[in-house]
């Protein structure tokens, strides 16, 4: 067993509702819809209840709640509530540096 490399820790790895980009897991934002229905940003990943990740960019978030992608992700209908929770959130991160295709979707608008 000499000269082998030692084994790579296996990184969990997540895709972004709003942009569709494979990212490591702990890069992005992770959103639960919990048992009662409740749909709200979970900080720490480990809440109980069905998730989605999207990255901490405003840009996927607005994506997400627009195309609806994190309403079928959850697979619940985000109330009016939720959704402008869910906006402001999205609004306070920013504009992150991640490398997807934002140019793109601008391009589109143009046309």
């Amino acid at each position: 067993m000499k000269g082998q490399a030692p084994r790579q820790k296996h990184i969990p790895a997540r895709t972004c509702v709003g942009c569709g980009l494979v990212e490591p897991k702990r890069q992005m934002v992770r959103v639960v819809r919990d048992p009662s229905g409740k749909v709200e940003v979970d900080p720490t990943g480990k809440r109980s209840g069905r998730g989605a990740y999207l990255h901490k960019d405003a840009a996927c978030w607005e994506k997400a709640l627009q195309r609806s992608s994190l309403s079928r992700a959850l697979k619940t209908e985000l109330s009016p509530e939720d959704r402008e929770g869910l906006m402001q959130y999205g609004r306070s991160l920013g504009n992150a540096s991640v490398t997807h295709s934002a140019p793109e979707a601008e391009g589109e608008a143009g046309s």
